[in-house]
Formats: structure tokens, C-alpha cells, sequence
């Protein structure tokens, strides 16, 4: 059974529930539901680890924590990998791709806290000042169900660097791999006992008692921008810190001069990656008008064409969503759309025939629309739901790539030299990728725009949301040695 890891130690509480794979529907394990005593006892061992072990002032010990962290990550990759599969249902080639991100981002993080500065100027004789770069305290990270693995660490990594305490909740959905990620932190001996304490949870009464303490500064979440705002909220009484990434609608914006046969691989890729259960899923297809009839045909053919299956057979594109209410609540939405002036180009679907339709699969669906204002076209979907629309200019192109509450990611194809640039400059998005999709570095920031949340994760930046600021003054009098010397004459 999966339990919390609090204070250095596995703790139970909370109703008993069960861990399903959704590739089939059936039990794989079971795992407790915090609640708030369970979070109440997680605050305060991340208060006491802030305030009286070492952490936060030994950037040393800090570094060799997470290059220790990375190494027991590495160690264990290929059991993250299976259980990540069996609960998440990633195929293969996907939940490695997640988890063997990981150690990078630990050991990114442990050179930036050897590395990070403060400032010190005299600025005026004789006073001497100095800003401190200091961690704000207890973080509460917030990961979604999508990509636990690495969407925890990834806000993780940066909290630790700056010296920062943690309080995790992670989703129930994926207690079984929350439990592997805390058997990692537990093989950690430079780690303090309270630095990192994680429960898990698919409601919200326990990350409620997070958001609501004022021994928690800070939060960092990774989900959808109406959560965000709802944090946002609630803990404004206390001028909550808060900082994450949210929801996305990326936009493919593809030229007549683009290179298809680049192109649609990429694009078939941005839409059936973890089911389409990915903030920066390419949900929104872009296309200028001569070449619309080519990529409708041979996009078409090609989604058609994705095999979905379970993460145990190594055939299958695409494995299944989280669950089959999820299925259920895509479907709705494209019963919506097709009922909204949509037309069908690749109707996929919940699968309902053989040993699949035990499981939470949807093939790829594809959609063609001429009214942007459509909710299919503006809502996030978290599922392999593709929009198409055609443009004409490039104004009218970069109009509908903005057309959107979202500002996370886009992707602009064309092999003219100068026309990609120019239009990544204008669309209002963290990320634009040319002739590209998804690629991500640590040393990078990521982030969104407008509803797609505040401040950066990876990269440098993604320090600034655990660290406070302190400026000490000091005054020197400089005259202090004559008058000695008057005195003794």
C-alpha cells in the first residue's frame, strides 16, 4: 500500500482507495487519501527541517543532496519507467522520456545553488551594503497527474537549490509512483529528515490546508489556469506567493512553404503524446489555404493510421487516458463541437470494441472549423482533439494564433529564412518553436503568457519564485580613527 512520506518517515492516515491502470480498468495496489492531518503534520516538519537544520544556509549541502538525488533517480529509472506506464499509461518510449529527464534537472539545479549570488556596494563612504539572495521558506508544490514525475521535480529542483523546505501534494491517480519517487528521497542520506515531504491526494482537503497556512509562503503548481486562479484567491488573505505553469492551447501555425513531410510527423506527435494529456498538447492546426487540402488528406490518413494499446504491447503509438470519465468528458466536447457547425474530418472516439474498451482509450480526432469562437477551439480539451482552420495572410495567422485566453507554447513552420522569426516575435506565447515541437532544456525558461501562468520554471528564473531578498546596511564611521588618535595625543 502507498503511503506519504512525512518527516523522514512513511505515514498512513486517511480512507483507503485504490490505484487502477487505465489501460484495463483493474486494481494494481491501493494507497491512502490525505486529509488535513496529514497535511497539518507535513507543514510542520518542513517548518522545523527550514528553521533548524542546516538547509537552508549550507548551499554545499544543498548541492551534493541533489547531485545525490539525481544519482538514486538514475539508479531507479527503469522501475519509475514500469510503474509509470502501469498507472499512468504512458506507453513506453514516453514515460522514459519523462523520467530520464529528472536527474538532469537535480543536477542543473545543484550547480545553480553553488552558484547563486547576492550583491554588496558601498554606496556612500562609509555605508556598506549587501542584498542577500535568502529561500522565502516552506514551498508547497502542486503536481498534476499528467507527468508526476517530472512536473514535480521540476518545480522541486529549483525549491531546494534556494534552500527552501517542501510540502508536496501529488495526485492520487498516481499514488503508486508518488511512493517510488519517495523511496528515491529516502535513499538520499545528505537529505535533512523534513526537507521533503510528500502526500498524495485526488481531491483537495489536504492541498487546501496548504494553500490556507500562513507557514507556507509559497506555491508552486503545475494544472490548469482555473485552478490556478482559484489558489490565486484563496491565498491572497495571506499574499500568498504563487507561481507555476498552467493551461495551454498551442497553436501549429504551418506556411504554404513548409516542409510537410517534417511537419506532419511533428504535428501528429503534438497531438497524441500522453494522450493529448499535455499542457502544450498541439491542439490548434493553423493552416494557409493553398496547402489546406494536402494536409487534410495527409494528416487525415495519418491519425487514422495511430495504433492505440496498452504500454505493454510495444506496437501501440498511444496508450490510454487517465480514466474513462475523462474519455467520456472528451467525447462530450466533440459531441458539442460536431453539433456546433465542426466538421468531421477524423471522428476517433472512446474505444468501445474488444479487449480496449476495458480501458480508458480514445483514438485521435481531427476537426475542421472556419469560427475560431467555437469552445472546442478556445477551451483546453486534455485530450487528442485536433482543431484545423485556414488563414490567408500572415496577419490573419498571427490574429488567430492570439486568438486565445492561453499563452503557453506555439509552433511555426515555414523554410523562408526570415518568416519564422518574424512571426514568433509576434505571438504571445513562453515558447515558440520553429519547424519544431516540445523541446525543452533545463538551462531554458518555460512559462506561459496571459491565463498560462506567472513566472518560469527551469532555468535560472525558476529560482526567483523561492527566494526573498534581504538588504543589510551598515555605517562605518569613518572619522572614528582620528578622533581615537586626538584623544590619545
Amino acid at each position: 500500500m502507498a503511503q506519504h512520506w512525512i518527516d523522514g518517515e512513511w505515514v498512513d492516515g486517511g480512507e483507503r482507495a485504490q490505484s487502477i491502470n487505465p489501460a484495463n480498468g483493474e486494481p494494481i495496489g491501493s494507497y491512502t487519501e490525505a486529509g488535513e492531518a496529514q497535511a497539518q503534520l507535513a507543514i510542520a516538519a518542513a517548518l522545523r527541517a527550514f528553521r533548524e537544520t542546516p538547509w537552508r544556509g549550507d548551499r554545499r549541502l544543498r548541492a551534493r543532496a541533489l547531485n545525490e538525488m539525481a544519482d538514486r533517480f538514475e539508479a531507479r529509472t527503469q522501475d519509475l519507467i514500469r510503474v509509470l506506464c502501469l498507472e499512468n499509461g504512458k506507453v513506453e518510449a514516453e514515460a522514459r522520456f519523462e523520467v530520464t529527464m529528472v536527474p538532469s534537472k537535480l543536477r542543473f539545479y545543484a550547480a545553480l545553488a553553488l552558484t547563486d549570488f547576492g550583491r554588496a556596494m558601498e554606496t556612500s563612504p562609509g555605508r556598506y551594503t549587501t542584498t542577500l539572495r535568502e529561500a522565502v521558506g516552506v514551498a508547497g508544490i502542486i503536481a498534476p497527474w499528467n507527468s508526476p514525475v517530472v512536473l514535480f521535480i521540476r518545480s522541486l529542483a529549483p525549491a531546494l537549490a534556494a534552500g527552501c523546505t517542501v510540502v508536496g501534494k501529488l495526485p492520487g491517480f498516481t499514488a503508486q509512483t508518488n511512493a517510488r519517487m519517495c523511496e528515491v528521497f529516502s535513499e538520499v542520506e545528505t537529505l535533512p529528515k523534513g526537507v521533503i515531504n510528500v502526500f498524495s491526494e485526488v481531491h483537495s482537503a489536504a492541498a487546501r490546508v496548504l494553500i490556507d497556512s500562513p507557514d507556507v509562503p509559497v506555491i508552486s503548481l503545475t494544472g490548469s489556469s482555473a485552478t490556478g486562479r482559484a489558489i490565486m484567491a484563496a491565498g491572497a488573505k495571506h499574499l500568498k506567493r504563487f507561481g507555476g505553469e498552467l493551461g495551454g492551447k498551442t497553436p501549429f501555425v504551418l506556411f504554404e512553404d513548409a516542409d510537410l513531410d517534417k511537419a506532419l510527423p511533428k504535428i501528429e506527435k503534438a497531438l497524441t503524446v500522453f494522450a493529448g494529456q499535455f499542457c502544450m498538447t498541439g491542439s490548434r492546426l493553423l493552416v494557409e489555404r493553398p496547402i489546406l487540402d494536402a494536409v487534410r488528406k495527409r494528416l487525415s490518413a495519418r491519425l487514422e493510421a495511430v495504433r492505440v494499446g496498452p504500454a505493454s504491447d510495444p506496437s501501440s503509438d498511444m496508450g490510454p487516458m487517465i480514466n474513462v470519465a475523462n474519455v467520456q468528458r472528451v467525447d462530450r466536447l466533440v459531441d458539442a463541437a460536431i453539433a456546433a457547425g465542426a466538421k468531421v474530418i477524423v471522428r476517433g472516439g472512446q474505444v468501445k470494441d474488444g479487449l480496449l474498451a476495458k480501458g480508458a482509450f480514445y483514438r485521435p480526432t481531427l476537426l475542421e472549423i472556419r469560427d475560431d469562437s467555437l469552445p472546442i477551439a478556445q477551451n483546453e480539451v486534455f485530450g487528442p482533439v485536433l482543431v484545423m482552420q485556414a488563414f490567408d495572410t500572415e496577419a490573419e495567422a498571427v490574429a488567430l494564433a492570439n486568438d486565445s485566453e492561453y499563452g503557453l507554447a506555439a509552433s511555426v513552420w515555414s523554410t523562408d529564412v526570415d518568416r519564422p522569426l518574424r512571426i514568433a516575435r509576434q505571438i504571445q506565447a513562453g515558447t515558440v518553436w520553429i519547424n519544431n515541437w516540445a523541446v525543452v532544456y533545463d538551462e531554458t525558461e518555460e512559462g506561459g503568457y496571459k491565463q498560462s501562468g506567472l513566472g518560469r520554471l527551469n532555468g535560472v528564473s525558476a529560482l526567483d519564485d523561492f527566494v526573498e531578498y534581504r538588504t543589510i546596511i551598515h555605517e562605518v564611521d569613518l572619522n572614528a580613527g582620528n578622533r581615537s588618535a586626538g584623544a590619545a595625543a
